[in-house]
């Protein structure tokens, strides 16, 4: 089973290989789930015990299809030379720590509703629009690359494409001749800034739903050629792109096509996906934030992970990408400007992405003259300035292996910030540590945490002292530390406060009569709690009596969407993944249970905590809008 052999040590692919030999074992490849066999180069990789990143090298072999396993397999336990690691393509894109999003959408408005409309091509002519201003934003604010959308769920097009007229081509803009993606290459490259594309599998053009599915088997078929067609075009024309949106994931067939046209490119969901959603878009990582995953996992076949999968004994890497607005919408309008984020927002937002070891990728969305607004810019560069001005400079730091590391200041200085890296080249291996600080004669705790991997950073409130010591109170294996730095920030941490969880509604209710001894199949609207994209945590709540759940699935307009459902941490508890809202968000279930009645339960998720053991509802009279990404 694909599961079983994703968590093999290097020791069993090599029994494998023995047994079946070179040639049976590419054979046996012929059932793989993606069509694809494994490279004889990468089958070459498994048996050189040379190769020390031995964790890459599975993931790869993976990505090339991976080989049918015998129904006598078994998965063996993993060991310290199997925590995983990231690729050289992971490490560094995590290594870039900041890029920008980039929603521009001339050819959609809110209406009165919430809700999106389309605008005609005739209208469209943003006649100011400059690629090289956009990069200039990107630059100032520290980000290391782009995420251009070129084409979002609407079907509009924003390169020149062989596929469809919907999009520039159709526009009076440049007299229709006019490549928005191409203008973007090239100032990205004239800076050195890396690009990346968001290619919507869903497209109202073609009638393809969440993820890219049609309404039949025929127009299926028709719309995963156009959509490989797309795809082909933005990774081949344009140079190299280092990221590939597929949000939403993706039922079209698209690993032949990475593997050609963009081999080192960072993928987000599908099942070839190299990094994952948080599972907000607040730019907010959890705290752990693991960087592992575990291969048989539920969201594993989609490639739908966030950060509530992290598991430290996971066997895949897979490190987390934090996607958020600098304003409330990811889409310009001319009254959102009084939302646009404050320097101390989006400073928080850093904290609790990059400083919990995730990438941020921070939306900027140019208005309809095709320029992003000078006070959208000025706050970037502000974001810009402050990072550089808090991190640029440690007052002292040092790097080490094993249980304790100890960094000597020279001189007592006043500290208020540590930050701590793993070489996560050799997987993360800390899962708790405590950072004290030599005060005088005493070692005094300044921090304490669980997971670090990438990058962790800890506020606390100054201290004059002369030594930092790191101490890992629990890890796999020997700790390897990157870089342990401390800073005197000189920016206050801010206010404790107690951390509460949104409250839940109520969207359905249940009765089953005491003589009712079948199954009883129910609905739930989602839609006026599911106003944004994000995760949400479900209840079936037993007011009286006792009930079994099953059957849970989810409907998006109208379309099966089960993949975004899994379990949650106690019975009757569901953890729900919307990508993006629609008008109709229905959950079914099957409740068993006599004499039983309660009700379905509601909130987004906060934290990563249990969810209360008897949970209270409560209502609420907000009205539901439209999310988009």
């Amino acid at each position: 089973m694909r599961s079983q052999m994703e968590s093999w040590s290097r020791r069993d692919f090599v029994t494998a290989l023995g047994g079946l030999g070179l040639a049976g074992l590419v054979t046996a490849t012929a059932g793989a789930t993606d069509g694809a066999a494994p490279s004889r180069a990468s089958l070459g990789l498994l048996r050189d015990t040379s190769v020390l990143d031995w964790s890459a090298v599975r993931q790869q072999f993976l990505l090339e299809g991976g080989f049918g396993c015998p129904r006598t397999c078994t998965t063996p336990p993993m060991t310290l030379a199997d925590i995983p690691r990231p690729t050289p393509a992971q490490l560094a894109w995590q290594d870039l720590e900041l890029g920008m999003f980039i929603h521009f959408a001339p050819n959609l408005r809110y209406g009165p509703d919430g809700r999106l409309i389309e605008v005609p091509p005739s209208e469209i002519n943003p006649a100011e629009l400059d690629a090289e201003q956009w990069v200039d934003v990107a630059a100032a604010m520290g980000a290391e690359y782009v995420v251009f959308v070129a084409k979002h769920c609407d079907g509009f097009i924003f390169w020149q494409s062989d596929t469809t007229d919907h999009g520039v081509a159709s526009t009076p803009w440049r007299d229709g001749r006019g490549d928005i993606l191409a203008d973007l290459s090239d100032s990205c490259r004239k800076r050195g800034m890396k690009l990346g594309v968001y290619l919507s599998p869903a497209d109202w053009q073609f009638g393809a739903t969440v993820s890219g599915k049609s309404a039949t088997d025929e127009e299926q078929r028709a719309y995963d050629e156009v959509y490989r067609a797309q795809l082909r075009e933005v990774l081949s024309r344009y140079g190299e792109m280092m990221e590939v949106w597929f949000d939403g994931s993706v039922v079209a067939e698209v690993g032949d096509i990475l593997r050609e046209l963009a081999p080192n490119a960072m993928v987000f969901q599908s099942r070839y996906a190299t990094i994952r959603w948080v599972g907000n878009e607040e730019g907010i990582a959890p705290e752990p934030a693991w960087n592992a995953v575990r291969s048989d996992a539920e969201p594993a076949m989609y490639g739908v992970y966030t950060a509530a999968d992290g598991d430290p004994d996971g066997d895949v890497w897979l490190p987390n990408e934090c996607d958020a607005r600098i304003r409330r919408d990811w889409l310009w309008t001319p009254e959102n400007h009084v939302t646009l984020k404050s320097l101390d927002q989006l400073m928080e937002m850093y904290y609790q992405s990059v400083g919990r070891g995730g990438v941020l990728l921070l939306n900027n969305t140019p208005d309809l003259t095709g320029r992003i607004p000078e006070a959208d810019a000025r706050r970037s560069a502000e974001f810009g300035a402050e990072i550089r001005r808090r991190f640029s400079q440690s007052i002292a730091e040092t790097r080490g292996e094993g249980k304790r590391v100890r960094l000597t200041l020279g001189r007592p200085s006043e500290i208020d910030h540590v930050m701590i890296m793993e070489d996560v080249r050799r997987g993360e291996r800390v899962r708790e540590y405590v950072v004290e600080g030599l005060v005088g004669d005493e070692w005094r705790e300044l921090s304490r945490g669980t997971a670090i991997g990438h990058k962790k950073i800890d506020r606390f409130e100054p201290a004059t002292v002369s030594e930092v010591r790191l101490t890992a109170t629990q890890s796999a294996g020997k700790p390897i530390v990157r870089r342990l730095a401390v800073f005197a920030v000189n920016a206050a941490p801010p206010a404790p406060v107690a951390e509460e969880a949104e409250a839940f509604e109520t969207v359905a209710r249940w009765v089953i009569a005491e003589d009712d001894r079948g199954s009883h199949r129910m609905e739930a609207d989602l839609g006026p709690v599911c106003r944004e994209a994000s995760q949400y945590e479900v209840v079936f709540h037993a007011a009286a009596g006792e009930v079994t759940v099953s059957r849970v699935e989810l409907a998006i307009d109208g379309t099966e969407a089960n993949r975004f459902v899994r379990h949650g941490t106690e019975p009757g508890t569901y953890l729900v993944s919307i990508t993006a809202v629609g008008p109709e968000t229905l959950l079914r279930a099957t409740l068993r249970g006599a004499d039983s009645s309660g009700e379905v339960l509601v909130r987004p998720v906060v934290s990563l905590s249990k969810p209360d053991p008897d949970p209270k509802p409560s209502k609420s009279g907000a009205e539901p809008r439209e999310a988009h990404r």
